[in-house]
C-alpha cells in the first residue's frame, strides 16, 4: 500500500509524534491507522521503560486556578533538560496535570504513596459491605480486594483517566510524552488547594 503524505499527516495530527515516526509506523501496519496509532503508543511505552531510571533535576512547575478562584492546584513535572523545560507540548501537559488534578482530586501519584491508614478506613468499610452481602466467604474476599483495587484506580493520579479523554490514564499520556520528547519526565509533587477544605 502507498503511504500518502495525508496519512502521515493525519496521523501526526493525533498523535503529535514525528513525521519519519508516522511514516515507519503506517508502513509497518500496511497503512491501518488504528494500528499505527497503537504501535507509537507501544513505542512510546518502550521509550518510557528504557527511561525510567534517569534523573530528572529539571522542569516546570505549572498552575491551575478554577474561575472564581476558590480552587487551585501548583504541580511540579521535572524532565532531564532544559531544553525540554522550555517546549511547548511539556508545558501544556504540565497544564493539563493540573488542571486534571483540580476535578480529579486524587490523593497521591501513584497507589504506593496513598496512606495506609486512608486504605484501611477504606478497606473498613468495603468489609462491612461484603458482611452484609450473602456471599461465599470466597466472594467476599474478591469484592474485598476488588473494591481496593477499584479505589486506588481512582485516588492515584497516574492510574486515573484522563479528565479531557477518558479512554487514556495520566501515565499513558506521561507515557507518549516520554516517548515524543526521548527523556524520562515524572510528576514529582502536586497540591490542591480549596477555600473551605482542610
Amino acid at each position: 500500500m502507498t503511504i500518502t503524505t495525508k496519512m502521515v499527516k493525519d496521523l501526526r495530527d493525533k498523535t503529535q509524534a514525528g513525521m519519519m515516526d508516522c511514516k515507519k509506523a503506517l508502513e509497518n501496519t500496511n497503512g491501518d491507522m488504528e494500528k499505527a496509532i497503537d504501535l507509537l503508543r507501544q513505542k512510546g511505552l518502550a521509550v518510557a521503560a528504557k527511561r525510567a531510571n534517569r534523573a530528572t533535576s529539571e522542569g516546570v512547575v505549572a498552575t491551575y486556578i478554577h474561575a472564581g478562584g476558590k480552587l487551585g492546584v501548583m504541580v511540579e513535572l521535572g524532565c532531564e533538560t532544559d531544553f525540554v523545560a522550555k517546549n511547548d507540548d511539556f508545558r501544556e501537559f504540565a497544564k493539563d496535570i493540573a488542571m486534571h488534578i483540580a476535578a480529579a482530586n486524587p490523593i497521591s501519584i501513584n497507589r504506593d504513596d496513598v496512606p495506609a491508614a486512608v486504605i484501611a478506613r477504606e478497606k473498613d468499610i468495603f468489609i462491612q459491605q461484603a458482611l452484609e452481602s450473602d456471599k461465599s466467604e470466597a466472594v467476599k474476599e474478591k469484592m474485598i480486594t476488588g473494591k481496593i483495587e477499584k479505589f486506588l484506580a481512582e485516588v492515584a493520579l497516574l492510574e486515573q483517566k484522563f479528565v479531557k479523554n477518558d479512554k487514556l490514564s495520566i501515565q499513558d499520556l506521561l507515557n507518549e510524552l516520554i516517548g515524543k520528547m526521548g527523556e524520562n519526565i515524572s510528576v514529582k509533587k502536586f497540591a490542591r488547594f480549596q477555600v473551605g477544605v482542610e
